[in-house]
């Protein structure tokens, strides 16, 4: 687990709100604090899709992206805000195959991305959950170098 420092809270938020660059991940749950608080679970209403065979669990960030964007944008800036983003199963899978790790996806909860803002400082945590119980942390820390170089990549500045 690592925790990183947002400098650039202006960048960051460009880059979350009005870009594809955590599309990629799947919106387990948030919470927004504006003149009120908004709380959204990110787990799919399976029932309002009766038509659709619905195989994923959880929304994308990018089907809620907008809904955010529309509670945050103003003139004042939010009270605080927090996000807590998972890779895909699919992307967990390559992760692990491409790193050459001993798990098995099954195995693995998820490689989660924590966002919290609290009026002042943003803050990103990464996090790891398996489903059973082991000393061996390179999955953690595979996961940690990978949002290492997401975010240098991206052009997200931090610090550690």
């Amino acid at each position: 687990m690592i925790s990183l420092q947002i400098t650039s809270v202006k960048t960051f938020m460009s880059h979350l709100l009005l870009s594809d660059t955590f599309d990629q991940f799947q919106f387990i749950e948030g919470e927004i604090v504006t003149f009120n608080t908004f709380k959204i679970d990110g787990y799919i209403q399976k029932a309002f899709f009766p038509e659709e065979d619905m195989l994923l669990e959880y929304s994308s960030w990018s089907t809620l992206r907008d809904y955010c964007f529309r509670l945050i944008r103003g003139k004042r800036t939010p009270l605080s805000f927090k996000f807590i983003f998972r890779l895909p199963n699919e992307q967990t899978k390559s992760l692990i195959s491409n790193h050459n790790l001993d798990f098995q996806a099954d195995q693995v909860q998820g490689c989660y991305l924590n966002i919290y803002y609290d009026g002042t400082c943003l803050r990103c945590t990464t996090g790891t959950s398996l489903k059973l119980f082991t000393l061996d942390k390179s999955l953690e820390h595979i996961w940690d170098q990978t949002m290492l170089k997401f975010f240098s990549e991206k052009e997200i500045p931090f610090d550690l």
